[in-house]
């Protein structure tokens, strides 16, 4: 595995090209603002609406999504991933240069098979290993997040460099930017969110709470115990591993957690960790997920509204309401980004 930083990448690369992003999301702005930031010519190609707001708001040149790649020597695709193939027939193929660079943040269109494009176009992805919000807030600190940085068509010779460059632009050379494939980015990633980071987690604390109030004690300390100090625990492991976690909590604590945690996360569950893997591996979450957006996702917006209906939710909402100091310095501020 080949690790890469500032020192390593030519940021001319990127510096000299126009860049068009496409969308202003959670990595839509952070990329868009660091590159512009860094020196890049940065474009933002959108259709109007909130995020068109936004983007003018910043201070960014916004156009529709067209007219942005018609001027682009670069452009990185950071739509979400189900609204992305139909952009890039509709206002992408049509109209890139030639010999311009489509980029991503994500392997999951182009490691299914969604976007193909022509082999004469040069291909990478940058994909930074945390939320947009984070990349930027760590960029404006003069730090940065690590980037996966991977190449899946390069017939101009540079593309390795060009996405080195981007990469750095937007901070990641400053923590590092490791080389990787499309396929093990998008996989992993997948697995990730869905067995531990997102799906597994959530539903962990779920369970917990549920099992708290069901068997008699308030809500509150369900909450406290079983959502609100996961931060606590989870920075611990962030900042060194799991055994830095261990190393600062009680011996009690220590004893319950190497006893009692294998007797939830069994054999068992590993075994539907290998299934949920095979079927990333094997392409069917992805058809799923296609038929699902296909379908107006009925199945996706019930279990939404199902998670924010549940009791720990307004209780969280209670609680969260007698701690003001959450709201300070918040990665997340939805009228702006």
């Amino acid at each position: 595995m080949k690790i890469f930083y500032d020192k390593d990448a030519d940021v001319q690369n990127i510096l000299n090209k126009t860049v068009a992003i496409i969308g202003f999301g959670s990595q839509g702005h952070a990329h868009a603002l660091n590159l512009s930031e860094s020196g890049a010519k940065v474009v933002v190609g959108l259709r109007e609406g909130a995020s068109w707001k936004k983007a003018d708001a910043a201070g960014l040149t916004v156009m529709p999504v067209a007219d942005a790649v018609k001027q682009a020597d670069v452009v990185m695709m950071l739509a979400p991933d189900e609204t992305q193939p139909a952009i890039y027939q509709q206002a992408v193929a049509p109209h890139m240069k030639q010999g311009a660079y489509l980029a991503f943040g994500h392997g999951f269109n182009i490691h299914f098979g969604q976007i193909r494009p022509p082999a004469a176009v040069n291909v990478f992805m940058v994909a930074p290993k945390g939320p947009g919000h984070l990349v930027r807030s760590e960029y404006m600190k003069g730090s940065g997040v690590p980037c996966l940085l991977a190449v899946h068509q390069d017939p101009g010779g540079e593309t390795a460099c060009v996405g080195l460059a981007y990469a750095s632009a937007i901070g990641g050379g400053r923590a590092g930017v490791i080389e990787t494939s499309f396929r093990e980015e998008t996989e992993t990633d997948l697995f990730g969110e869905q067995v531990v980071l997102c799906g597994g987690l959530t539903a962990l604390i779920q369970a917990g709470y549920e099992t708290l109030v069901e068997a008699g004690y308030s809500p509150e300390m369900a909450y406290f115990e079983c959502l609100h100090e996961v931060k606590l625990i989870v920075d611990l492991i962030y900042q060194g591993g799991i055994a830095n976690m261990r190393y600062s909590i009680s011996t009690t604590a220590k004893y319950g957690d190497v006893t009692r945690g294998p007797r939830i996360i069994t054999s068992k569950t590993k075994q539907t960790m290998k299934t949920i893997l095979g079927e990333i591996q094997s392409g069917r979450f992805a058809r799923e997920w296609v038929l699902e957006n296909q379908a107006n996702r009925p199945v996706y917006n019930a279990l939404l509204q199902q998670g924010e209906a549940h009791p720990i939710e307004r209780v969280g909402e209670t609680l969260r309401g007698m701690m003001p100091w959450l709201q300070h310095d918040k990665l997340v501020d939805q009228k702006k980004n």
